[in-house]
């Protein structure tokens, strides 16, 4: 399935469910926001959508502890959770995803690899969920893989609620 059409499959769903999203992400730069703002009408269903690239930027914007950041780093279950509960707290959104990761090329290490890619998921209603994934390719291959993989997670997620 092409993202325009695994977004459009998200617009419905929360739609349906009269909920709104919030995005908070790293590696993937803005993507998943571009992808979602691109269905006409989103406003009704997208709340807000958070780069926070640096890890001052988790810090500020989303709350994410120093300590987690310097213990776990910025690529972590810990951080990747802090972020998305972050980001539903500063938001009007029931639900809220966060994306940190290792695009590369450069930045992987052998506990980190390139590819490495943490996605999670909070809303008021349910713990939040966090999963790690390991993607192959070039940049743009990764985070195209981690957008789509998003996606698929808050469509079982929303369905799941």
């Amino acid at each position: 399935m092409s993202l325009h059409a695994l977004a459009e499959s998200l617009a419905h769903a929360l739609k349906e469910k009269k909920w709104k999203l919030v995005t908070a992400e790293s590696c993937t730069g803005g993507g998943l926001a571009y992808w979602i703002t691109n269905i006409s009408g989103s406003s009704e269903w997208f709340d807000r959508g958070l780069i926070t690239y640096s890890d001052k930027s988790k810090e500020e914007l989303l709350n994410v502890n120093t300590h987690t950041l310097s213990e776990h780093g910025a690529v972590s279950e810990k951080t990747a959770r802090e972020m998305a509960e972050g980001a539903l707290h500063f938001s009007q959104a029931n639900v809220s995803v966060a994306i940190t990761g290792i695009a590369g090329p450069g930045g992987g290490s052998i506990e980190k690899p390139v590819g490495t890619v943490w996605i999670a998921i909070a809303s008021l209603e349910k713990k939040t969920e966090a999963n790690v994934f390991i993607f192959s390719g070039d940049r743009f291959a990764i985070r195209e893989q981690a957008i789509m993989m998003v996606i698929e997670k808050l469509l079982v997620y929303l369905s799941s609620q």
